[in-house]
């Protein structure tokens, strides 16, 4: 083989893994291209991300309201409550003093 046909065979081997290496850069690019049809679905799905944060957002802000008012009303019935035992407590002393007050006097 002459210093020619050295020179022809290395650039023709050249040329080749240069195609080659294009041809690859170019499937590659290919297939992993996003499309504008894909950059729209994902636009759309980002929106509707957004949307549901924002109504989950909004459910725990109504649930925590609405335990602080559950909170406060049985907080308010308990008072009722105990308020209405206490009188309830007294009554019934009341009631079993003027009993026996009764008894005393129908003893005598």
């Amino acid at each position: 083989m002459n210093r020619f046909e050295f020179i022809i065979v290395t650039a023709l081997i050249l040329f080749v893994a240069f195609a080659l290496g294009w041809f690859t850069n170019w499937l590659v690019h290919r297939f992993t291209r996003v499309r504008q049809q894909d950059l729209g679905e994902l636009d759309r799905m980002a929106q509707a991300l957004h949307e549901a944060e924002e109504i989950r957002d909004q459910a725990i802000e109504y649930v925590q309201t609405r335990e602080r008012d559950l909170t406060t009303r049985l907080s308010q019935a308990e008072a009722e409550l105990r308020a209405a035992m206490d009188g309830l407590r007294e009554a019934r002393a009341e009631a079993d003093y003027y009993r026996t007050q009764l008894e005393q006097h129908f003893k005598q």
